[in-house]
């Protein structure tokens, strides 16, 4: 079966939008067409296209809502969502492609079964490496002959005791029965929530030319789920300000990908002048969304509970690798390393060697999620007020995938093109090559206002208000 021809909701789109709390006769406005391909044993497509369609239906909701009018059409292409799921992958500049992972992120054989690293970042290999007693210049033949010594889950833990990332490949089962997985089970897959009463319903404005048109969002996000948030809502005409520490390196590769429609300044928040520039953007704020481990924050007044005392109104989205329960809530994490833990790696791997998924799609499908989360807050504000708490973990969308979601048509993928999804234009790091919004509308936006620039070099200040 294809999708040449329309269809209606899929299950997943179904599912996914009943956990936003949105109308289920507002289903109707979305179709589902054309061909993808992300292929997998799970329903990694179905996992995209139903997450991509839920954050296109509450930006069309929005959109009616602040402008007028009855809520659009949304039509969601299997093509345009496979190539938005790959996207940092198929970002080029001046033909270049990006490097995706490090030569020591990667699964290893321990004595006993596998472990997942990630060590792309040079603090977090310089940590693994520390981990393991091995000097600097280790290259990967060594860091294998340490870990193949070792008992996977004794990696684990000293990894992260030494303040790095590694994770023991674990089957469904083994996850299941795991403190952290029990933790996280029968929890949703998406949280929205009141957090206060104390502000008002924001009065309508029927002039407004996109569903975020005039909202500021401060981004304090990094790779990958919560730029692929913050890049939407900046798509959607937010005025997206992402927020970095000065002490920490950032991927330009990354950033080129994510960063589109965006602005990048770097503070240090425990420096008494930064800190006064980020309060004064925090007190313009409309939305707030944190992408790092429950808890990096809360030392700056930036708990979603500190939040909501000190800015009435705020939308406060709070993204998370394993969730803000169990003992692994403080614990950092990637992708990768939920794919490793949850059951997919073993679900997509052969013969006792782990898999993959086909994109990084827990990162991709929670950021859609967390959007979504956000627009149906702001939407849900303009009838009640109040502040609003959206909160995701990669695991709970682990879990959708390898539980909660049946695989939907496939199409053909030998009509799936790449290149019918990708365009091109200047940047200022040159001739950028990216994936247009798989997120849309009738009458919505066909791309970014603005290509990303180089990370961390703008203005700490919000853009002007229009007139």
């Amino acid at each position: 079966m294809t999708h040449s021809s329309p269809g209606l909701p899929s299950r997943g789109t179904t599912q996914a939008w009943a956990t936003l709390g949105g109308d289920p006769a507002l289903l109707d406005r979305v179709v589902h067409k054309g061909d993808g391909s992300l292929p997998s044993r799970l329903p990694v497509l179905e996992l995209a296209r139903a997450t991509v369609a839920v954050c296109s239906l509450a930006a069309a909701e929005l959109a009616a809502r602040r402008g007028g009018g009855p809520v659009p059409s949304v039509t969601v292409d299997d093509g345009a969502v496979s190539t938005a799921f790959l996207s940092d992958r198929l970002v080029r500049v001046d033909g270049t492609a990006p490097t995706t992972f490090a030569p020591l992120s990667r699964f290893w054989r321990a004595a006993d079964g596998w472990v997942r690293t990630h060590a792309n970042y040079p603090h977090h290999r310089a940590r693994l490496l520390d981990a393991l007693a091995l000097p600097e210049d280790t290259g990967v033949e060594e860091a294998a002959d340490a870990i193949g010594g070792r008992r996977a889950v004794d990696v684990e833990e000293s990894v992260y005791a030494a303040g790095g990332l590694a994770v023991a490949m674990r089957s469904g089962d083994e996850w299941a029965k795991h403190p952290q997985g029990v933790a996280a089970a029968g929890r949703r897959l998406l949280r929205v929530e009141r957090l206060g009463d104390d502000c008002p319903a924001p009065a309508a404005n029927g002039r407004a030319a996109l569903p975020c048109s005039g909202l500021r969002v401060l981004d304090l996000t990094r790779v990958l789920a919560g730029p692929v948030a913050t890049r939407t809502l900046a798509l959607l005409g937010a005025d997206v300000l992402r927020i970095d520490t000065p002490h920490l390196p950032e991927s330009q590769d990354a950033h080129n990908d994510t960063g589109s429609g965006k602005r990048s300044a770097r503070l240090d928040l425990s420096a008494a002048s930064d800190r006064a520039t980020f309060e004064e953007l925090l007190t313009l704020a409309d939305v707030v969304v944190t992408g790092y481990r429950p808890g990096a924050l809360d030392r700056f007044g930036l708990s979603p509970q500190a939040l909501a005392e000190r800015r009435p109104g705020l939308v406060v989205a709070r993204l998370s690798a394993w969730g803000t329960y169990g003992p692994w809530a403080g614990r950092r994490g990637f992708d990768s390393l939920v794919q490793a833990a949850t059951g997919i790696a073993v679900t997509e791997g052969d013969a006792g060697h782990p898999g993959t998924l086909p994109a990084q799609a827990l990162d991709h499908g929670t950021g859609y999620l967390l959007a979504a989360g956000v627009l149906r807050a702001l939407t849900e504000q303009h009838g009640a007020g109040g502040t609003r708490l959206v909160e995701a973990a990669l695991t709970q969308t682990a879990a959708w995938l390898t539980g909660g979601l049946v695989k939907g048509p496939e199409g053909d993928p030998a009509a799936y093109d790449a290149e019918r999804w990708l365009t091109e234009r200047d940047s200022p790091m040159g001739r950028l090559r990216h994936a247009v919004p798989a997120v849309g509308y009738d009458g919505g936006p066909a791309d970014w206002a603005r290509p990303p620039g180089f990370w961390g070099t703008d203005a700490p200040r919000w853009q002007a208000a229009p007139a």
